[in-house]
């Protein structure tokens, strides 16, 4: 497996615009000849298919929901982060591409954090060109708030909805691509498979989810940006449908997985109410502007609030312990959310949890609105108290909110290189399904940001980098008559069969149900050796099972939700699979990855510099086979590896 990282030669911040220089270009009477598959049209997939689509490419746009507009890019909150230093509070592209590495705990690629943080001015250029309607001063500049891991505001915003209205700009522009026939949409069809040909991605298989076809689909290369795989958990901030399908099956074909252990925990989550319960609700970031988060400092006044004897807002001041105010006091309440959530759990732990189950801290706006009164809070994040009253009955501006966190960000993805084109060369993977920008944690409002730089502003120069070459004599070449279609649509229905034969008394939900508790109970927030040994173990013993116990109803052909669902979580359990073994293969902690056995004193995460800075890859060699582990070294030369410190 070839891991060349393809970092271009020169000094950090001319990196980007050299390599531009130095690609190769299509005219444009040339682009019309190549055909773009794009898989996922929330803000990467569905920014980069109108923005190639602009260029003159034709594009083929997958996506299992009934519209882009319902790509899970539209749940996002809080805002996007870019360096454009509005507020003159000593923000530049250098503060925000160091916050972003540290905020990674110096486990990302030093060369694609710093083209993130050169190209965020320009993406708020691009959706107000758009028509975001993001919030603005009294003046006319476009507002701006802070979030976790930054000590400036550089998060532009649209209240609690900015994922919504960034995603309606880029569906905008795809629609205008659409309407000029430039984009062929396919809603409500599922990637269940990558076709190579001589070793390049040139096609998929889909199965169209409201008649069944399965159907073959040919281009010159292809695009993922299927987000991430924070659904293994089974419960999570992500939608029901978010899965791993298209970026695992892509895997299994030869691209490389990269370090699948690093999941994001978000500290401030409405917290679990419920057996039957399928999703967890997100409250933005952004509400730790305004909002303190607090526990009581004894176990007794927190069983009295459990049990319903104690109204919160009548515990004394000093009986409240702010624990992130106290604990990092440069960075408070918008510390980073894995140190934020490890935090709020070390409460609950100690027995100073405040909801029924014991799992829960508050996020109190007393003194906001005692400070800035009710108008303003109602204006800065009205939307989110009314979601959260909905939810769980509570008026907010009265009684503290209860929070906990919840899985919500997968850092680790697919692996790619400068130019984000995986180990199968024409393979390119966009916005959360691929891994380079984050490293180990994810910083709030860095996601949206990441999304639309690889949509906007970085594939459509390196797909058609590699679409040059190629050569223009090679553009539609292999069509769907191609020999290796008919043989990777065969393993398709092969599968589709094989799930529908079990006939066993399990169903596809209670599988899921079973291995997310595996996977959050033994490779969640927190992780050990045993327990990551003994989740393998589990899992294994959970994918024979499924395997002959599976019962599914109806059948192929039409609309079955249940066959779709099936199919994901056997990839999920595959997956999951994996993920324990990154983590039982990194002995260490850093970022949202903490292994119990390297923390400091303090109960810190604790990084070991010296074997474990590299990103980890692993190689599919076949089922029942223990996958191979490949390492591509991180090289720090602009940042000084450092002890990760927001006290």
């Amino acid at each position: 497996m070839n891991l060349d990282p393809k970092i271009p030669a020169g000094p950090l911040a001319q990196k980007w615009s050299s390599h531009k220089f130095n690609m190769k270009l299509v005219n444009p009477a040339n682009r019309r000849k190549y055909h773009v598959i794009v898989v996922g049209s929330g803000l990467a997939g569905g920014a980069a298919a109108a923005s190639l689509a602009e260029q003159g490419y034709n594009v083929s746009c997958f996506c299992y929901q009934d519209s882009p507009r319902r790509a899970h890019s539209i749940a996002a909150q809080g805002g996007i982060n870019a360096a454009k230093n509005y507020q003159n509070d000593g923000d530049s592209v250098q503060r925000l591409f160091y916050d972003t590495v540290k905020g990674g705990d110096y486990r990302a690629r030093e060369a694609n954090v710093y083209r993130l943080a050169e190209v965020s001015a320009d993406i708020i250029d691009q959706c107000v060109a758009n028509g975001v309607p993001f919030a603005r001063e009294y003046g006319g500049l476009l507002a701006n708030r802070s979030f976790g891991g930054a000590q400036v505001s550089r998060t532009f915003y649209a209240r609690g909805q900015t994922g919504q209205q960034l995603l309606l700009g880029a569906y905008a522009a795809l629609s205008k691509q659409i309407g000029l026939g430039k984009v062929k949409m396919y809603n409500r069809h599922e990637m269940l498979d990558l076709v190579k040909v001589d070793g390049h991605a040139k096609g998929i298989i889909v199965r169209n989810m409201v008649t069944g076809e399965v159907s073959r689909h040919a281009g010159d290369c292809v695009v993922l940006a299927t987000g991430g795989y924070g659904n293994v958990f089974f419960l999570s901030t992500n939608a029901q449908g978010c899965n791993v399908t298209a970026a695992y099956r892509a895997h299994k074909r030869g691209a490389g997985f990269a370090n699948p252990c690093y999941t994001q925990i978000h500290p401030t989550c409405i917290p679990v109410h419920g057996d039957q319960q399928s999703k967890l609700t997100l409250m933005s970031e952004s509400l730790r502007n305004d909002g303190r988060v607090w526990a009581p400092k004894d176990k007794e006044t927190a069983k009295k609030i459990r049990e319903g004897q104690l109204d919160p807002n009548k515990v004394p001041e000093a009986e409240r312990d702010y624990f992130l105010e106290r604990k990092y006091p440069s960075f408070g309440n918008l510390a980073p959310r894995d140190i934020s959530s490890r935090a709020a759990k070390e409460a609950c732990d100690e027995g100073r949890g405040v909801a029924t189950t014991g799992l829960g801290v508050f996020l109190d706006f007393r003194d906001a609105i005692k400070r800035d009164g009710q108008k303003t809070i109602e204006e800065r994040y009205g939307n989110l108290f009314e979601m959260y009253q909905c939810i769980t009955g509570d008026n907010p501006y009265e009684t503290p909110m209860m929070i906990f966190p919840a899985v919500h960000y997968t850092m680790g993805g697919l692996w790619v290189d400068y130019n984000l084109e995986s180990t199968v060369p024409g393979l390119f993977v966009g916005g959360e399904a691929n891994f380079s920008d984050h490293g180990a944690n994810r910083l709030g409002a860095s996601a949206l940001m990441q999304g639309l730089a690889d949509g906007y502003f970085v594939l459509p120069y390196t797909v058609g980098n590699y679409l040059g070459e190629q050569g223009v004599a090679a553009a539609g070449q292999v069509s769907t008559e191609h020999p290796a279609f008919a043989e990777v649509e065969a393993e398709v229905n092969s599968r589709i069969d094989q799930l529908l034969s079990i006939n066993g008394t399990e169903t596809p939900r209670s599988f899921h149900k079973r291995l997310g508790h595996i996977i959050w109970e033994y490779c969640g927030m927190a992780r050990s050796k045993e327990g990551l040994e003994k989740a393998i173990k589990e899992v294994q013993a959970l994918r024979k099972e499924f395997w002959t116990n599976l019962r599914l109803v109806g059948d192929a052909d039409g609309i079955n939700p249940e066959l779709e669902r099936a199919g994901r979580v056997a990839d999920f359990i595959e997956f999951g699979e994996l993920m324990c073994r990154d983590a039982l293969m990194r002995e260490e902690s850093c970022g949202g990855h903490f292994r119990v056995e390297h923390q400091t004193d303090e109960g810190e995460a604790l990084r070991d510099d010296e074997n474990y800075t590299f990103v980890g890859v692993w190689e599919y060699i076949g089922d029942d086979v223990e996958p191979k582990l490949h390492k591509e070294p991180l090289i720090y030369e602009n940042v000084k590896l450092a002890t990760r410190s927001y006290k």
